[in-house]
């Protein structure tokens, strides 16, 4: 190969390294990698809100709320938040809810009623159930042990002698199982609170049930007996409506034995009774219960000679035929 071919290729292959510099230097070198940046950590606050459905007239506890996480871009001013509340038992104290709640709604100022605020008692009355003042007494309340939210039956006591000298009082249970609001002003029960002597007891009942209770107040003196804890179905019912009391098992003492009349030839010949039976009364019994079969014709008399005589022959009766 000469000399000049070789200067040939070597200016060629200059030439041809510039140009691909030039294009490269007019392109700006190509798109740089790039790494995308991660977002910076949204910031949260912990939020009140319901852990199940809640209806209007519930008393929240710790049990029914929980807490969780929201954007604090997102938070209101009438949310419940961790930050003001530490402790979510104190965050529910005293609170009942005014309007339904849905399974993770935040609980607001607006949808519950704190104790002693305005409306507190109507929002701790259920839907179509109404509320009525009873005028009580310590003798007529249990002593003062009755307390809100208690289970009381409203017996009704009053005076059947019309006005005459000898009085005659009739007592009756109109309402079992009635639910107490308030006791006077005071519709919680406050912390280690045994009793409550007031002069109005409000109970929750159903508008008939409280037309009733207008009434009797008017007719006689109301009671309220005190149910046991944990014996009440939840819900008011007139006495009419509720199930009779099973009647006591009764223990027989003695048992009495009946007597054994005997008949012979159609007559009673006597009776063989037992202690404490009637032979009559038996008898009357057995005839009564007894079902009518046709009596046999009686045997004829025996033979005076073979009734003393019992080793003699009895005589054949003679047929008698008809007159001629």
């Amino acid at each position: 190969m000469n000399v000049t071919r070789i200067a040939i290729l070597g200016v060629a292959a200059v030439a041809a390294v510039s140009a691909a510099l030039l294009v490269r230097s007019m392109l700006g070198g190509g798109t740089p990698a790039t790494q995308a940046a991660a977002p910076p950590p949204a910031i949260t606050d912990e939020v009140l809100v319901a852990s199940s459905d809640i209806t209007p007239g519930h008393s929240l506890d710790a049990g029914a709320v929980r807490w969780e996480a929201w954007p604090k871009t997102a938070v209101s001013a009438a949310f419940i938040t961790k930050a003001k509340e530490p402790d979510i038992s104190k965050a529910v104290s005293g609170i009942i809810v005014r309007s339904p709640l849905v399974t993770g709604q935040p609980i607001t100022e607006a949808s519950i009623v704190r104790a002693g605020a305005s409306g507190f008692l109507a929002a701790t009355i259920k839907p179509g159930m109404r509320a009525i003042g009873v005028p009580v007494t310590a003798e007529t309340s249990a002593g003062g042990f009755i307390l809100p939210n208690d289970r009381v039956d409203v017996v009704l006591t009053r005076d059947m002698s019309g006005g005459s000298g000898q009085k005659n009082f009739k007592s009756e249970i109109i309402l079992r199982d009635v639910r107490v609001l308030a006791v006077d002003q005071t519709a919680h029960q406050g912390k280690d609170q045994e009793s409550v002597v007031g002069k109005t007891a409000t109970l929750e009942l159903s508008p008939e049930q409280a037309a009733l209770i207008a009434q009797s107040a008017q007719s006689g003196v109301l009671s309220l007996a005190l149910r046991a804890l944990g014996d009440s179905n939840g819900e008011a019912v007139s006495a009419e409506s509720a199930p009779p009391p099973r009647p006591a098992p009764v223990a027989i003492s003695r048992v009495e034995k009946a007597g054994v009349v005997v008949f012979r030839y159609g007559v009673s010949r006597g009776a063989s009774q037992g202690p404490g039976a009637s032979g009559a009364s038996f008898n009357a019994a057995a005839s009564a219960d007894a079902p009518s079969v046709p009596a046999e014709p009686a045997s004829p008399p025996a033979d005076p000679a073979s009734t003393a005589n019992p080793s003699s022959t009895t005589r054949a009766p003679i047929a008698m035929g008809p007159p001629q």
